[in-house]
């Protein structure tokens, strides 16, 4: 079985210079929706995400999308093997979450991705 996250966002351009330029991803698949994307593939060494805007979903599956009133939030826990190396990346980011360690013995940090999603950076401390 593989899980691959498909997060859904307003606007795809703003969460490529988090995911791709900052943090390593690369692109391996894009979809327009009009003069914008509204799909993307995004890979790292094993890792895979997707991101869909809203009007793509609208038009591929409108009953996923968020009812009024609501937000399409999802929380990501990623273990890295190089944690100094993500601290490195997220300089200059906005920190939702300062580096903590927790009582189940991972050395985390966190943060809202473009999009309003959840990413937790973690390491086995």
């Amino acid at each position: 079985m593989k899980i691959t996250a498909n997060l859904f966002v307003e606007a795809i351009e703003p969460s490529l210079e988090f995911w791709v330029a900052r943090l390593g991803f690369t692109k391996t698949v894009e979809l327009p929706e009009g003069d914008k994307l509204g799909f993307v593939i995004l890979v790292s060494n094993d890792a895979e995400l997707m991101l869909q805007s809203y009007a793509s979903v609208a038009k591929d599956e409108a009953k996923f999308l968020p009812k009024p009133g609501e937000k399409a939030v999802a929380a990501l826990f990623i273990e890295v093997d190089d944690f100094e190396d993500v601290l490195r990346r997220l300089q200059g980011y906005p920190i939702t979450m300062p580096e903590r360690t927790t009582f189940y013995g991972m050395r985390e940090i966190g943060v809202h991705a473009p999009g309003g999603h959840v990413v937790i950076f973690a390491k086995r401390a």
